[in-house]
């Protein structure tokens, strides 16, 4: 507990983490008014899906900046030269990775939590302007926002496997960046082309991190689409090989 605390002191004092925050709720504002115009064109009945999509809202935004926050938590270590201390400090390295993975999802789940609260408290009031039913009573909803804080917390265990693999800072955030934004449109646009060569590949765009994960939301709303278990299979994954390879790379690479 001792090391997480530390790791959790550390973020605190990486100046990065605020600007981050602030760049997150205009995001999340921009996603929530786009689901509220989408609803105005859901045909009637369509009450429950368009719950799940409000209630969700940032996702696509808020992932990324807890991508970002992880891989920053390690590469910030060799930014700043103190990650020869850390690890003198506390030889055994995996006990530092494995600090470093609950402090992100610390992180994580603290971020899912601002952004759920409000979704919840805004969702009621963008229903009844679409002259729909708010359906927060429902099961699948709330199955929904704890998929969601599970994809949260999963993308921060990717970040810092990431972070290790990529250590300077500005490197990884650019090249994270980049992937997450239009990593997922290029990769989506090359399943759908091969699939005039290759049948049904199209279909299988779940693999994609980013659809993965909107698809652990979204997932019961797809009635001839894989269902929510497929986007948590393919995520905790992702999430577990490259928590692994992070720790082992961390246990044998020169930190100099």
């Amino acid at each position: 507990m001792n090391l997480v605390r530390a790791e959790l002191l550390k973020i605190r004092t990486i100046s990065l983490w605020w600007g981050f925050g602030l760049l997150l709720l205009p995001l999340w504002a921009a996603a929530l008014f786009f689901n509220w115009a989408s609803a105005t064109s859901e045909p009637t009945g369509q009450d429950l899906g368009v719950t799940v999509s409000l209630v969700t809202s940032g996702q696509f935004f808020g992932l990324l900046v807890v991508l970002l926050l992880g891989a920053i938590m390690v590469t910030n270590e060799f930014h700043h030269l103190t990650a020869t201390t850390t690890f003198l400090t506390t030889p055994r390295r995996e006990r530092v990775i494995l600090a470093k993975f609950a402090a992100a999802i610390v992180i994580s789940l603290a971020v899912w939590a601002v952004v759920t609260t409000l979704n919840l408290v805004i969702t009621p009031i963008v229903m009844a302007d679409v002259e729909m039913s708010a359906q927060l009573g429902a099961s699948e909803v709330w199955e929904a926002i704890g998929l969601n804080a599970l994809a949260f917390a999963l993308w921060a265990i990717l970040g810092v496997g990431c972070g290790v693999l990529i250590r300077n800072q500005l490197a990884a955030t650019l090249i994270l960046s980049t992937l997450y934004v239009l990593g997922t449109a290029v990769v989506t646009a090359v399943f759908f082309v091969l699939s005039d060569w290759i049948s049904g590949l199209e279909k299988l765009d779940f693999l994609v991190p980013t659809v993965a994960s909107d698809l652990m939301i979204s997932g019961s709303m797809l009635p001839e689409g894989p269902g929510r278990l497929t986007g948590v299979v393919v995520l905790i994954t992702y999430a577990a090989v490259t928590g692994a390879v992070g720790t082992l790379i961390t246990r044998r690479r020169d930190i100099g």
